[in-house]
């Protein structure tokens, strides 16, 4: 077929348009996304695997980048399918190790095992205190956040070994009881020494995200076999984790994914979600809050944004499956 000037014109024309809208063959565009910010990512992932489903989602987020990720130990009464007392925080390294493995996000942070056990006077700080300090105490452009979803040890530790790093970076915890009383928790009674150093001994930017306010984060058990699982090799992977629940826990209608609001807050928005400033409290033995801490305050979230948290998951899981075209 004999091209025309005219032809030629319409034909480059067609195509600067098709390329313009994302329409032919070429991909289509995106909204432009870039890393604001560093995050360690701390937990318990020998314990509960809602920690393993928030680590692949900030793994994910294109809005973050994960330079070092520490574990942290469980508590050895809970009898938890395959985990060894004593070694929990070991094992819960390799589970981190083993999901990056099997995700393949593009990114490789450095996993450091934490401490095994709470804090304990004349303990010398661990590897993975010893790591936090280096990775906060390096010269990066992207601000840092500290988030955790276990006990607080190994950023106790890091902070003890270097009080220095309490200028260099944001903390987001989830843990401690519901304000304005507070009382047991899990993760603040697991090692609440190290949260009373963190909280009550250091001036540290702190995000709390109390125990009342994680519960929201439910997600079906129908929606996950339903929505999550059928995604990749890597979904059916972490849905097994869910599946060998340890024997004291009766499973519901929802799986509480409590780990996830860091995930929320540091690459999507904290503006669908309430907070409010509140001087920081005391810690008592029986972990209710005290006295306020002169000088001293947090930042408590109180409603979280459940939806957009678990859409968002769904969305960057098909994307990295290529799932979504």
């Amino acid at each position: 077929m004999k091209l025309t000037r005219r032809g030629a014109i319409g034909a480059g024309l067609a195509s600067a348009l098709a390329s313009a809208t994302g329409l032919g063959a070429a991909s289509p565009r995106m909204i432009p996304q870039r890393a604001a910010a560093r995050v360690i990512v701390d937990n318990d992932f020998s314990g509960d695997p809602d920690a393993l489903l928030a680590l692949a989602h900030q793994l994910l987020a294109p809005r973050t980048r994960v330079p070092l990720v520490t574990s942290s130990f469980i508590n050895e009464e809970f009898k938890v399918p395959g985990v060894i007392p004593g070694q929990t925080a070991r094992q819960g390294h390799d589970i981190a190790v083993e999901l990056i493995r099997q995700l393949k996000p593009g990114q490789s942070p450095l996993v450091v095992s934490g401490a095994e056990g709470a804090m304990k006077p004349g303990r010398e700080p661990g590897a993975a205190a010893r790591a936090i300090v280096t990775e906060a105490m390096r010269d990066d452009p992207l601000p840092l956040i500290f988030s955790c979803g276990g006990p607080i040890t190994n950023l106790a530790e890091a902070l003890r070994l270097e009080p220095a790093i309490a200028g260099r970076m944001q903390v987001i915890w989830i843990g401690g009881g519901g304000y304005p009383d507070g009382g047991w928790e899990y993760n603040l009674a697991m090692d609440a020494e190290a949260a009373r150093a963190v909280i009550e001994q250091s001036k540290i930017p702190f995000w709390q995200v109390p125990q009342p306010a994680y519960r929201q984060m439910g997600y079906s058990v129908a929606e996950m076999a339903a929505d999550l699982r059928p995604i990749s090799p890597f979904t059916r992977w972490l849905y097994d984790r869910f599946t060998n629940p340890p024997d004291f826990v009766d499973v519901g209608g929802a799986w509480p994914m409590g780990d996830s609001p860091p995930v929320l807050f540091s690459a999507l928005t904290t503006e669908t979600s309430l907070s409010r400033e509140i001087p920081a409290r005391r810690i008592g033995p029986d972990f209710k809050y005290g006295d306020v801490i002169p000088g001293r305050t947090l930042r408590v979230f109180e409603t979280l944004d459940a939806r957009m948290t678990h859409a968002d998951l769904l969305a960057r899981l098909k994307l990295h499956a290529g799932k979504v075209k």
